[in-house]
């Protein structure tokens, strides 16, 4: 490293960002993710003891994946090499390599690797490095929003361990908030600022577990507010409602948060629970999902988890998916929360769904079995010379608009796939089809 690069860098960390340049530089700085460094723990020992194999994090923003990666390139005598997935391609994993294998190769020097949002590497490019992590050129570190059993390789995954990061909590954000205000050294503590207790607790509320929102927040609030009378920069709740003005939406319509709200919300509608069920449409249209996704999972629900306990859920889910779409946002949210409070509050039947995977299960494993002759079209040509339709009986002309007679194939004679529970309308339809073959059982109805 040459005078100017030294500057460079230097001038870099001076004028980073606060939330990069209060990242713990060892384990014992880190705040939160008990769970895998505490001293017990793997990872912690693994660290200590410089014996890291590949390893991939996985947590929210904010969380400490970038700052773990750090830790480990201050504590390792391995070389630290670092790429962002976002800007970097296979030239730059080719470079790595070469390097990797003459340190290993004239030093025996290993190399891990940490390569940031890695699941924004396509397929190709992760299985390029597959065989050196295979063969210990390299120690992949990894670091994903993603889960990364759906977005990162599963060769990739087998050789590595997953560590999953939490959100940090209410007071992990508060102590990194009052120990950003008074360090001196890298943090604001220059500035001789003033965090009150209720700005710290409402700025740790509204972070929502991500440290850098919090960090970032508190630093604008420093340098944008006047000293008071005594000298102080005073850091009211106030001040940090200005700072830090909307709760940060922990949601990617990509990522898993998406498929997590929406398996809330299906499932609160399916439970009964027409409060959380409008609580999780409110946190989906908060962060921009489209209504028009999830109508159509409303839909699903009200056939696959109410069906016939009350068909009107289908017609009022069909609606609010008309509705939607000619109404558009903000308007949209009213008729999706009338639907998802409706089928919420419906009475509940899953033999719809019963009946039709039963079926098809049934036609799998017996395949297409012949249709009872009298069930078979009478009227295109050499129909009738083949008998087919004779026999029919026409329901509309016996009592009650029903008659006995073979409908299944006759291989599956006194099969039942639909049956209807006692919920709601579908009462009504058991007792209606069990007075209709009661009438048959009695010899009625021929």
């Amino acid at each position: 490293m040459d005078l100017f690069e030294y500057m460079r860098e230097n001038n870099k960390e001076k004028e980073s960002p606060l939330a990069a340049r209060m990242r713990p530089r060892t384990l014992d700085e880190v705040v939160g993710q008990q769970h895998i460094i505490a001293r017990d723990k793997l990872l912690y020992r693994a660290i200590s003891a410089d014996k890291l194999s590949s390893i991939i994090f996985y947590g929210p923003p904010g969380t400490g994946k970038t700052t773990l990666a750090k830790v480990i390139a201050n504590s390792t005598k391995a070389e630290f090499t670092q790429i962002n997935a976002t800007i970097a391609g296979k030239k730059d994993m080719e470079e790595v390599v070469k390097k990797a294998k003459d340190d290993l190769g004239m030093y025996g020097k290993r190399t891990i690797l940490f390569i940031d949002e890695i699941h924004r590497f396509n397929k190709g490019q992760q299985d390029y490095l597959l065989p050196f992590v295979e063969d210990g050129t390299i120690i992949l570190i990894g670091a994903t929003t993603e889960n990364p059993y759906f977005e990162v390789n599963g060769a990739l995954i087998s050789r590595s361990v997953i560590f999953e990061l939490k959100p940090l909590t209410s007071d992990d954000i508060k102590e990194l908030l009052n120990r950003a205000v008074t360090d001196k050294e890298r943090g604001m503590g220059a500035y001789n600022a003033v965090l009150e207790e209720d700005a710290a607790d409402f700025l740790a509320d509204l972070a929502d577990g991500d440290a850098r929102h919090a960090l970032n927040a508190i630093e604008l609030g420093i340098m944008t507010t006047e000293r008071s009378s005594d000298g102080l920069i005073h850091i009211t709740k106030e001040v940090a409602e200005e700072c830090i003005q909307k709760k940060v939406a922990r949601y990617d319509k990509d990522g898993d948060n998406h498929y997590d709200t929406i398996s809330a919300f299906i499932k609160s509608m399916r439970g009964s629970d027409p409060d959380a069920a409008v609580y999780y449409l409110a946190r989906m249209l908060n962060a921009g999902e489209d209504p028009k996704f999830i109508v159509r999972r409303m839909m699903v629900c009200a056939s696959e988890d109410v069906g016939n306990a009350d068909p009107q859920a289908l017609q009022v889910a069909v609606a609010a998916s008309l509705a939607v779409e000619r109404l558009g946002m903000p308007e949209a949210r009213i008729t999706l929360s009338q639907a998802a409070s409706y089928i919420a509050s419906a009475p509940k039947s899953n033999a719809a769904i019963i009946a039709i995977d039963e079926a098809m299960a049934t036609v799998r494993e017996t395949g297409n079995l012949p249709i009872p002759t009298h069930l078979q079209d009478a009227h295109y040509k050499s129909a009738a010379k083949l008998g087919h339709g004779i026999g029919y009986k026409y329901a509309h002309d016996y009592p009650d608009h029903y008659v006995e007679q073979q409908y299944l194939p006759y291989e599956l004679n006194g099969k039942e796939f639909y049956s209807p529970t006692g919920n709601g309308y579908e009462l009504k339809i058991r007792d209606h089809m069990k007075k209709l073959r009661s009438r048959h059982i009695d010899g009625e109805g021929k």
